[in-house]
């Protein structure tokens, strides 16, 4: 790895129990025609990051059905609970959930730092009426929404969906995952970057684009704007590390990509 001297947090990770990783790891693959670098385990994951470099990690799984809320959110915030402070939990929701005031409120009550979304996955559009709550009671609760952005082969997450839904809910913090638009990466930073309540991560990006591409899509966005992520366990930290290291921003810039953008939005303290 190139000499990495920073802290820092992977702003995007996927755990899930030991009973269903297998399962889900696949699952995701098959959806993207992908081959995962690891199973998904907590364990794993954090191994991993040793070895990169990773200092604390953004952990959340995604609910495919509401019945399924409940279980992964208890999932996540005891896995966080038993980390010894290395991670940090989102919450998961679901559009079809009869009760979704008392789903933001069990994940307040849990301590989870803000809630994960995969509209491409959990198939909703980002601009769904059955949306529209999930984004007021997270705007009213501060929760900031890691929320999966693009996929040229489905028109659930693109930044046509995204931009109304910004433009109505001025005081709700989206980070757009995939540098704000998987495989539609171009229109996203045309259509997306500058709005003030928006933020990046850098997960499941660089190998689909060359450094060059890479640089022009974070400096349209800012690096004030971009958090690192590797979308574990999709891709190893430190090759995704080496990138964006090797791009040339400041010792300042990446300070800010690598931890202090993740600590600011989702209550981090190291």
């Amino acid at each position: 790895m190139l000499n990495n001297t920073y802290t820092v947090v992977d702003a995007h990770c996927h755990i899930y129990t030991h009973r269903i990783a297998s399962r889900a790891v696949a699952g995701t693959d098959n959806f993207y025609g992908l081959h995962s670098a690891f199973d998904g385990t907590v364990e794993t994951m954090m191994a991993e990051g040793v070895k990169a470099g990773v200092d604390h990690f953004v952990v959340q799984s995604v609910a495919t059905a509401p019945k399924q809320v409940n279980s992964i959110n208890h999932f996540i915030a005891e896995t966080v609970a038993q980390s010894g402070g290395k991670l940090t939990g989102l919450g998961t929701l679901h559009p079809d959930s009869t009760d979704l005031a008392g789903d933001v409120a069990h994940i307040l009550e849990l301590g989870l730092h803000g809630v994960k979304l995969h509209p491409d996955i959990q198939q909703f559009k980002i601009d769904d009426y059955r949306c529209l709550k999930i984004y007021e009671l997270c705007e009213r609760e501060h929760l900031p929404i890691l929320l999966h952005t693009g996929d040229s082969r489905y028109d659930y997450s693109n930044p046509n969906r995204l931009l109304p839904v910004m433009e109505i809910y001025t005081g709700l913090t989206v980070v757009g995952a995939h540098l704000g638009g998987w495989s539609v990466w171009d229109e996203a930073a045309e259509k997306l970057a500058g709005l003030p309540n928006f933020y990046v991560d850098s997960s499941s990006s660089f190998a689909f684009m060359e450094k060059d591409h890479a640089k022009a899509l974070i400096t349209a966005f800012g690096t004030d704007r971009v958090l690192f992520g590797t979308d574990h366990p999709m891709w190893p930290a430190t090759p995704e590390l080496d990138y964006l290291l090797s791009l040339g921003f400041s010792e300042k810039e990446n300070r800010r990509m690598l931890c202090d953008n993740a600590c600011k939005i989702f209550g981090i303290t190291l």
